[in-house]
């Protein structure tokens, strides 16, 4: 007797659930290729409706387990009622849900056959659906698969192919792995892919040379999220910065985004001076993360770099967060709802890189550093940024999980280009990455501190770096539909089934 369909609907939740381990902070990567596994084999030889039911599920067990904390900002920040905060993630995750659901009823409308034709297409379908949820709508590529390898064997081809050309690499494996047991030469093929993923592992490594070390400070204020624009409590968090920067020894300082919580423009004259007197001489410098602009412009999150060069620095983040930055067509009653300061958000536009210490800084405002396409170019030629700088604010997502899976996408970046990756936090993660992706160190989360640490700046550029920042994500998605093209290159191709 056939079990009825919705049988697999709990095993699969589970096994995205399972894949969600496979992200930091636990970090369990052989966990994704099992999970991918059952998902494979679930989807293999159904018809496609029942494929994409299959691919929703997975994908909603994976999504509503990783980004859970969405809940805290719009229920304990935003004041959203609980029942309808925890819907709103449900509902992003489902939609987020149907780009593997599509993959997979595509790859159920191939029916590939034979030993290899179905492991290339369950990787190419794979890929396809990362491609499109990182880029379409702005895309939201937050814990894209390839990420659960920022360390692991798989790290080794980040600076050849990225975070989704190692995402892909994994579901070829998870599809070999399914493809076991059901005879011919599927051994065979899982074999194969397994001795050139241990191959790849041989593939030359290191394309960037040291530009010298740099001292930096980096400030975590700790503030709750609920008193970062309290008007009882503003006066009292500028002086607890300017106590922070005044304490701060580094070469270069910087603060976490926002960390001046009303705008520049609308600044004491004498505080700004105040706090800005110690990078006015000398040869060191700061990022302050404020907002720069005004109510008819509107304002940009932004990092203003203050020396002695003379005229400030200022960098506008430019890939701006839904609902938190700016607000999608029609859902400004959604955005309303949350109460979010400065929700709706102006573009930034600048991308120069900012020196100091003898060193090259590219700027990235929270989750710019997920979108290496945004800025590969920044890191390529003889004038290129050395170091990577992140400012970000998490505290509107709570302490678990959510600072942890930051921490391991800035790993990636920093492998993917070899460049240094630092970060300074309100609430966590603050710390430093070398070119190797290596934590170097790193301050306690939700504690006040100023992490002192020597970073080493990198010039160079990986196969990745170069052809990103010339064509973009294009590649993937061409070595996708070559992918597929190639899986039904067979004979006596049959027609899909009817749904």
């Amino acid at each position: 007797m056939k079990p009825p369909r919705w049988a697999w609907a709990p095993a699969l939740l589970a096994a995205g659930g399972l894949h969600t381990a496979s992200f930091a902070p636990l970090e369990w990567w052989p966990l994704q290729i099992l999970s991918l596994a059952l998902l494979a084999r679930s989807v293999h030889d159904v018809r496609p409706g029942v494929a994409a039911v299959r691919g929703f599920w997975f994908s909603l067990g994976w999504l509503v387990s990783g980004l859970w904390w969405l809940y805290i900002s719009m229920h304990d920040y935003g004041g959203m009622p609980a029942p309808l905060a925890a819907l709103a993630v449900v509902l992003l995750s489902a939609a987020l849900s149907l780009y593997i659901a599509g993959a997979m009823a595509g790859y159920a409308w191939l029916r590939p056959t034979g030993a290899w034709r179905p492991v290339l297409a369950f990787g190419a379908c794979w890929l396809l659906a990362e491609l499109a949820r990182a880029q379409f709508l702005t895309g939201f590529p937050w814990i894209a698969s390839g990420y659960a390898h920022s360390s692991g064997p798989l790290a080794a081809l980040a600076p050849w192919v990225g975070v989704y050309g190692i995402g892909a690499v994994a579901a070829l494996l998870a599809a070999a792995l399914a493809g076991v047991g059901r005879g011919g030469r599927s051994a065979a093929v899982l074999g194969a892919v397994i001795a050139g993923v241990a191959l790849a592992g041989l593939l030359p490594r290191e394309f960037t040379s040291s530009t010298g070390m740099l001292r930096v400070s980096l400030l975590q204020p700790n503030i709750a999220q609920d008193l970062k624009f309290d008007p009882d409590r503003i006066v009292a968090n500028m002086a607890a910065l300017q106590s922070q920067l005044a304490s701060a020894q580094g070469d270069l300082v910087v603060t976490p985004e926002s960390v001046l919580p009303v705008p520049r423009d609308q600044l004491d004259p004498a505080y700004w001076a105040q706090l800005t007197a110690p990078f006015r001489v000398g040869t060191r410098a700061a990022l302050l993360g404020t907002f720069l602009g005004n109510d008819s412009d509107g304002y940009v999150n932004s990092l203003v770099g203050v020396s002695a060069a003379g005229e400030d620095y200022t960098y506008g983040k430019r890939h701006l967060l839904p609902f938190g930055e700016f607000v999608p067509p029609g859902f400004r009653w959604f955005v309303d709802l949350m109460q979010i300061p400065l929700g709706d958000q102006a573009h930034g536009r600048s991308e120069a890189a900012f020196e100091a210490g003898g060193q090259r800084l590219r700027p990235l405002i929270c989750y710019e550093d997920l979108f290496g396409e945004d800025f590969a170019a920044s890191v390529m030629g003889p004038h290129a940024a050395t170091v990577l700088v992140n400012a970000s604010n998490l505290a509107w997502f709570g302490p678990h999980m959510i600072q942890d899976q930051h921490l391991q996408f800035s790993r990636m970046r920093a492998i993917e280009f070899e460049r240094p990756l630092v970060r300074s936090t309100n609430t966590g993660a603050t710390a430093v990455v070398d070119h190797r992706g290596r934590v170097t160190a790193r301050l306690l989360p939700m504690t006040v501190g100023v992490l002192e640490a020597g970073v080493e700046g990198r010039l160079g550029s990986t196969p990745y770096a170069w052809w990103l920042s010339r064509w973009g994500l294009w590649p993937a998605w061409g070595l996708a539909l070559a992918g597929l093209w190639v899986a039904l290159r067979r004979p006596n191709a049959r027609p899909h089934r009817p749904a």
